[in-house]
């Protein structure tokens, strides 16, 4: 079974329940159907003619989440049953009192918008300092390959990369389930040049061994040493990694969002996602062109990112 099959059969085994804020629009209304038609998790749509958010009992708890989280940002009891009352807000905070196992969102809103309502109504893991993004690349030999982060951070910090790598690795196990194999991604392999960019990869990789002892990571790397076993054994001889990376950590988002896109468009790459790393509980950030597919699979990784088990 392909990649693709395998993910909707997982989730399906889940009985979840992911909500789409964005119930006016046509893709997601076509999401829902087949969701709900192919047993792949129940939806709960939001939106004029679904389950309105200002109308709905559950709208009290969720603006004292709200209120709770951030006592700065609501002015009152009124003013925190209106800011609950936003679809984005309430979706995620279905999420987060439990009342969904998933939110979907990002189809009629910009990334900013899901991102602030994940991080208020959700709020990040234990131990995870900042929230990221992956792609899933789903290539025509049955690779997938994790791009991280493509989405979210601009200019991350070594500190910051070691983390986007530790939460790529957390998701991949649950989501493709087999073991990680980290590169982190430079224009040097091993010494090769120097330079700012490669100072603070070399830093990342050294941070991410503290952080993940036990998982193989190699850094840093140029993509064909990532990723081609004879080219690896020119350039880094006795790599743990060898070649083999399926986990790849890119220096800055301008890198890995042009990289992620040059496979997709020029290899014909799937690329699935963005799937966001490293909150309390699964919150999606889809493209504003995503299809109804789309929307369907990126629902189902949400899914599994919800099932610490899969």
């Amino acid at each position: 079974m392909s990649f693709r099959g395998d993910l909707l059969e997982r989730a399906r085994a889940r009985g979840a329940r992911v909500v789409l804020p964005e119930g006016g629009d046509p893709r997601v209304q076509a999401a829902a159907d087949r969701l709900r038609r192919e047993h792949i998790a129940e939806p709960i749509l939001l939106g004029p003619g679904h389950l309105e958010p200002g109308r709905d009992p559950r709208l009290g708890a969720i603006a004292e989440l709200l209120r709770a989280r951030a006592p700065d940002r609501v002015r009152d009891g009124v003013h925190a049953l209106d800011l609950a009352a936003d679809p984005l807000r309430f979706g995620a905070g279905l999420v987060a009192i439990g009342e969904a196992d998933a939110c979907v969102a990002g189809a009629a809103h910009p990334t900013p918008d899901v991102l602030r309502a994940a991080l208020w109504a959700i709020g990040l893991a234990p131990g995870f300092p900042l929230l990221s993004s992956a792609f899933y690349l789903l290539l025509g030999d049955d690779r997938v390959l994790t791009f991280t982060d493509c989405a979210v951070v601009p200019e991350p910090s070594a500190e910051q990369l070691a983390h986007i790598a530790l939460a790529a690795v957390g998701d991949r196990r649950r989501l493709v389930g087999d073991a990680p194999r980290v590169a982190f991604l430079s224009y040097s392999t091993h010494g090769s040049a120097g330079g700012r960019s490669v100072d603070l990869v070399r830093e990342a990789v050294a941070r991410f061994r503290e952080l993940a002892p036990g998982v193989p990571a190699d850094g840093e790397v140029q993509a064909d040493a990532a990723l081609v076993p004879e080219v690896a054994a020119g350039k880094t001889p006795g790599s743990v990694v060898g070649g083999r990376a399926n986990v790849l950590v890119f220096p800055n988002l301008d890198a890995g969002n042009i990289g992620y896109k040059l496979v997709q468009r020029l290899a014909g790459a799937v690329a699935l996602g963005p799937v966001l790393q490293g909150l309390a509980r699964p919150m999606a950030d889809l493209s504003r062109g995503a299809t109804s597919d789309d929307i369907v699979e990126v629902a189902a990784l949400a899914v599994l990112q919800s099932d610490p088990s899969s």
